[in-house]
């Protein structure tokens, strides 16, 4: 088959960002390849012919989806949902309702984002977990500190700031350092995580980095830290469990969602003293730390690449 997917333009631009749907594009691509489907990726839908068309985000792809619909009524539409259509643009927005309508089947990340769609959609939806690959070799961990790795860009929607608040009440004594990966949007937040690398011993913000080198920085680190306020399933995630990091994170409904309810690590969204809290209790308690390793090694057959191979078969196949 051929399949065209669309990504929002605002992701499509930030080529070789480690977090974002473009990533999420760009991996189905390489796995719809390897099922022998002809693939395209672009940020908008301007009538190419092909038989498929796959679009991330409801409302920001609804132009193409709609288009696409138009000029080919009768072939499938696959309409994946962002964290910014399940826990802002869901249910309001006309334009993403009336994608969710046109589609002809819909994918999810995460189980928990099916509470959030109406009863109808369900029957059509499914959930594909964004998977990720092991190391091909074993990494050392960094020994001069207890390093966790931030992959986030300064995004309001990201707290990217809440880590370096937390890290800046920590103990001197603490060996704990952040180091922060990501983009900033703004001059304003570049300026601002430069004055917190200054100002707090525990943080440092190294701005973008590559993909690869994304996933070193969390081989190499002794956790994951993920502060997002909303998310629809972040990616960082899935590589910090194929890579077998273990994660603290914001109870975010989109990260609730893919670790489960159950999941020992978890801090309220925005709340710096429970993040300090934490961030001292895995540094300092041995059996804690064992307890989130052992709960991340039970989560990560989920992001095995078969698995998300399998699915995408599965849910192609169902469109022919």
């Amino acid at each position: 088959m051929n399949v065209h997917i669309v990504t929002p333009a605002s992701d499509a631009r930030q080529e070789g960002s480690v977090t974002g749907n473009r990533v999420t594009a760009e991996r189905w691509q390489e796995i719809l390849g390897k099922l022998g489907h002809e693939t395209a990726v672009s940020d908008e839908y301007v009538g190419a012919p092909c038989d498929v068309l796959v679009a991330l985000h409801a409302r920001k792809s609804a132009p193409s989806i709609q288009r696409f619909a138009k000029e080919y009524p009768n072939k499938p539409i696959v309409v994946a949902l962002t964290g910014t259509d399940l826990y802002e643009d869901l249910p309001g927005n006309e334009d993403a309702r009336r994608s969710l309508e046109l589609a002809a089947q819909v994918v999810v990340l995460q189980p928990g984002a099916l509470d959030r769609l109406d009863v109808e959609l369900r029957p059509k939806t499914t959930v594909i977990y964004q998977s990720a690959a092991p190391m091909a070799q074993s990494v050392e961990k960094v020994t001069d500190s207890f390093q966790i790795a931030l992959l986030a860009h300064l995004r309001p929607v990201k707290d990217p700031f809440l880590a370096a608040e937390a890290a800046a009440t920590l103990s001197s004594s603490s060996r704990v350092r952040i180091v922060h990966a990501g983009g900033a949007v703004t001059e304003e937040a570049s300026e601002r995580a430069l004055k917190l690398t200054a100002d707090v011993p525990g943080y440092r913000w190294i701005g973008p980095i590559p993909h690869e080198q994304a996933r070193l920085l969390i081989a190499r680190s002794h956790l994951l830290l993920l502060t997002s306020r909303s998310e629809g399933a972040a990616n960082v995630l899935s590589e910090a469990l194929a890579i077998g990091v273990p994660i603290l994170a914001s109870r975010a409904p989109g990260v609730e969602g893919l670790l489960g309810e159950g999941y020992p690590g978890y801090f309220p969204v925005g709340d710096t003293a429970a993040l300090r809290a934490l961030l001292e209790r895995v540094e300092h308690d041995e059996v804690f730390y064992r307890r989130l390793e052992l709960a991340c090694e039970k989560l990560a057959p989920m992001v095995a690449p078969s698995w998300e191979l399998r699915s995408w078969q599965q849910l192609l196949q169902s469109l022919r």
